[in-house]
């Protein structure tokens, strides 16, 4: 084994001989349990009950046990093999997309190891880790594999694992350590566990035990059980779902007893003898009942929208592929549904609203001497700047030539550590005692000795000027420091360019009890660092703020800095735009923010506990608040928020604390996850106008149509079809529906604002209006029969046959007008190709059963001029809600 890590051939034949670090995946819930859950839908009980009952009319009616019109035996075949295609179906949809949403997610959340393999470091898939291979540690990290710390040392978090939330620390094993791998020992002082989480300072690790082995793995099903609590839009769905089937249920019964009700007495003109003669024929009787029984079923399959949780799962799935593309990862649905409303969004600066690509452009020592580049520092200057950075730093200069990069770190010390190249004198410095950089303190210090004993500090200007006495001279020679005043007019100037200062100094006094050496330090000089705003940033934050979102930019800059940055962001556009810096807003109380909070545009200088109590008081306004984060530091603030936007370049806790992760740390990706957002409910409110037609239109003329004596216009195989048509198919075809910008446009939704809006009830009420009053021309009025129906030798079974294709047809082109608000329903048709094809589907089906579909669908096929009939009367649903959306729209520009 080298000093660090494992070449390859011996990472292969460590595999070999003890696996990799791979934990057995907990078994999914498979196609056969789900359609087992299937049929214990509610639903599918009534379903089956009906099927029951209908089998006991046919052999009554067969065997001449009941009385009255005999049922043919593929009845109750039909229905059955309908509730089993069309629970199939369902169940098949159900199953492939929650699968694919699943495994899209666990492929992208994959977490990523720096590890040295062949002496430098590269990033592996946890799982591909090997015992033996070295892992670079580092503040944020979830340790991947159990082992222990063979260099540096640590803070760790091991409540996942032990439930002590008291960090532990970690440090180097002494030269001949023996490692005992049975003993599961938290509190050991080298050993490190998967699942803990490190919380400060560096290490190196090697991996012990990987896999089920790890301690992670022998209680991974407890640590890897999901949240299984519903989405609120799913809870929102349900709870239509059922206050909808409660009408449903009680239309039903009520229907059934107004008919036994006229069976038993209008039908015997409420004479008692008659009832009488009536009811002791139980025969007759039961057949009635039973009849009545079965139109109760058909309205509540009809009535029931089951379809609508499914969206959910289907819709999902469909643009979890296109987010993705967009570098969007969604880690809980509630995250993405939610989105689409957020008012208020908390952004950090460092590359999300700029590059993140940071670049020192000018090094000024204490004597006011600026320099370009490393190269033009000389003299004994030189020594110290090259102490500074590379002994005080997190980040690593990994391989030579081409593949020569720099990992670990945040930006800045990468930026920092490239300024040097990594070039400098080789010095015998050891590590004793270190100050990991953190948000509160804004510093970094390390103690070193060997052929010098220096503390080298690094951080904010404000922390580490007042404190130094002395600075080097070009030679290296200290001398008195007198310029504060002149270098932080520099500072000012460098500031408004947009350009931060980090501080450098030394101290020759160590660092004890993680706390810095007293005053007296010699400053070494200050860095300007460089971060250009993203040009697709300017763009996305002009259109989130015309959607409605008031956008905060948190930063630890200083107030200039972060001013200027946010004007070229377009984040500052008047006069009343506030800027706070961290002692500003710690200062207010929080009825002052509370008044000012839709003018803050920036928080400079900001501390962990300001984006917490950010998103406290902009949620005690009732407003949806965003927060985006990327340390550890930023878990509460990002789990307190209402949605948590975690940067694809953050730390592992960041994103287990966050609802959705922005892949490649770009403001621009955030403003396509709140299109998204607001795409997913938008299409969800399609599907809903679209069934809710469908079922109040079916409804009606189920209820109604059977007092007017007309039994059954549409079977229950007709209805299971029909069903089919608007679940399963209606949510494939509704939820591919394009991410259209528009949406930006539209103002954020509120808590409270019903999943059903005034609009949509419209447009339900109107067409479901039109199909019912349609239904009763084909049904009720004997002129248009007679004109078109009762020509050829079907006679009433012609009539039915019509009546079937109309309804089918006229849902399908209803879904043209629910697809789009606009009174163009091809509108952005394009967009949305599986729209098409499964409408078209639909048609060439139903054109089938029209000829095929014989007795089991009631089906006796139709001519060529009834055909026009049947499709010109299905199609003037769509210039019938053409003309409300230019009523309405006329009405809402008046």
């Amino acid at each position: 084994m080298q000093p660090f890590g494992l070449t390859d051939s011996q990472a292969a034949e460590s595999k070999a001989r003890s696996g990799d670090n791979r934990l057995t995946e907990l078994a999914r819930e498979s196609f056969f349990d789900k359609l087992k859950a299937n049929f214990g839908d509610p639903m599918i009980k009534i379903l089956l009950v009906a099927l029951a009952i209908n089998a006991g009319l046919v052999i009554g009616t067969q065997t001449g046990f009941i009385t009255g019109e005999k049922i043919a035996w593929y009845e109750p075949v039909g229905i059955a093999v309908a509730i089993l295609i069309a629970t199939l179906v369902s169940t098949f949809s159900e199953y492939r997309n929650e699968n694919a949403f699943q495994k899209l997610q666990e492929d992208a959340s994959r977490i990523q190891v720096k590890t040295y393999r062949n002496g430098v470091i590269v990033e592996l898939d946890i799982c591909d880790l090997v015992c033996g291979d070295a892992i670079l540690l580092q503040p944020g990290d979830k340790i991947p594999a159990d082992g222990v710390v063979v260099d540096g040392g640590i803070k760790v978090d091991q409540s996942a694992l032990n439930g002590e939330s008291k960090e532990a620390a970690k440090k180097a094993i002494p030269d001949g350590y023996e490692d005992d791998s049975a003993a599961m020992d938290f509190l050991h002082p080298h050993k490190v566990f998967r699942g803990a989480v490190v919380c400060g300072g560096n290490a190196v690790m090697r991996v012990g035990v990987v896999g089920d082995k790890s301690v992670y793995g022998q209680i991974a099903k407890e640590l890897q059980t999901g949240d299984d609590r519903e989405t609120p839009l799913k809870v929102k769905l349900r709870a239509l779902a059922r206050s909808i089937s409660k009408f449903g249920y009680a239309g039903g019964v009520s229907i059934a007893l107004a008919l036994m009700f006229k069976f038993t007495l209008i039908n015997n003109g409420f004479d008692p003898a008659r009832i009488a003669a009536y009811c002791a024929n139980w025969g007759t009787l039961l057949n009635d009942a039973m009849h009545a029984f079965m139109l109760v079923v058909i309205i509540i399959v009809m009535a029931v929208p089951e379809g609508l949780p499914l969206m959910i799962a289907i819709v999902s799935a469909l643009n979890m592929g296109k987010m993705l593309k967009d570098n969007v990862l969604v880690r809980k649905l509630a995250g993405i549904e939610t989105a689409g409303s957020l008012n208020f969004l908390f952004s950090d600066k460092t590359g999300t609203i700029t590059k993140g690509k940071l670049e020192v452009v000018a090094f000024i020592d204490g004597a006011l001497n600026e320099y370009k580049s490393y190269g033009g520092v000389d003299g004994g200057l030189k020594k110290y700047l090259s102490l500074s950075i590379l002994q005080n730093t997190d980040s690593v200069i990994s391989g030579e030539g081409a593949q020569r990069k720099i990992v670990g770190g945040n930006a800045t010390e990468r930026a920092v550590l490239a300024f040097s190249g990594g070039d400098g004198e080789a010095v015998n410095a050891k590590t004793i005692g270190k100050i990991p950089f953190n948000s509160t303190n804004k510093y970094s210090a390390t103690s070193i000795e060997g052929d010098y004993s220096l503390t080298l500090i690094k951080g904010a200007p404000e922390k580490i000027l007042d404190r130094c006495k002395y600075y080097y001279d070009n030679g290296g020679q200290k001398k008195e420091y007198a310029g504060h005043q002149q270098l932080n007019k520099n500072i000012d100037a460098l500031a408004e360019r947009a350009i931060r200062v980090v501080a450098l100094a030394v101290s020759e006094k160590n660092i004890i009890d993680e706390s810095l050496p007293e005053g007296g330090w010699t400053l070494v000089g200050v860095m300007g660092i460089r971060d250009e705003v993203r040009p697709e940033s300017v763009t996305a934050i002009k259109e989130v703020i015309e959607a409605g979102l008031n956008v905060v930019m948190i930063t630890g800059d200083r107030k200039e800095t972060a001013a200027a940055i946010a004007k070229d962001a377009g984040l500052m556009r008047c006069d009343s735009d506030a800027v706070l810096t961290s002692d500003e807003f710690a200062a207010r109380s929080d009825g002052e923010i509370k008044a000012m909070l839709k003018d803050i545009r920036v928080v400079a200088r900001a501390l962990p506990a300001d984006k917490s109590r950010l998103v406290r008081i902009t949620q005690e306004m009732n407003y949806v608040v965003g927060m985006t984060g990327d340390g550890v530091n930023d878990s509460p603030a990002l789990k307190k928020a209402d949605v948590g936007f975690a940067m694809g370049g953050g730390t592992e806790v960041a994103k287990e604390a966050s609802d959705i992760v922005i892949l490649d740390d770009n403001f621009n990706s955030i403003d396509k996850a709140v299109l998204y957002g607001r795409t997913i409910f938008n299409n969800i409110r399609k599907f809903i106008v679209f069934q809710l037609t469908i079922n109040v239109s079916a409804v009606l003329i189920n209820f109604i149509a059977p007092l007017l004596g007309r039994e059954n216009p549409l079977t229950i195989i007709q209805i299971l079809w029909i069903n089919l048509i608007m679940d399963t198919l209606a949510a494939l075809a509704f939820g591919g529906e394009a991410a259209l910008k528009r949406y930006m446009k539209e103002p954020p939704k509120k808590r409270a604002d019903p999943i059903v809006s005034g609009r949509m009830w419209k447009s339900i009420f109107t067409g479901s209006a039109w199909i019912f009053a349609l239904s009763l021309l084909f049904l009720f009025c004997e002129p248009f029969k007679e004109r078109f129906f009762a020509q050829n030798a079907g006679g009433q079974e012609t009539v039915y046959t019509a009546y079937f294709t109309f309804f089918v047809l006229i849902a399908m082109f209803n879904a043209f007008n629910a697809r789009t608000d606009s009174v163009n329903v091809l509108d952005n048709i394009c967009g949305n190709k599986n729209f098409l094809r499964i409408l078209g589907l639909v048609a060439i089906i139903q054109i089938a059963l029209v000829y095929t579909g014989g007795e089991i669908f009631r089906c006796h096929g139709l001519s060529i001029t009834q055909w026009g009939v049947v499709t010109l009367c299905a199609a003037s649903v769509v210039p019938v809600d053409m003309a409300r959306k230019a009523l309405a729209g006329a009405g809402s520009r008046g």
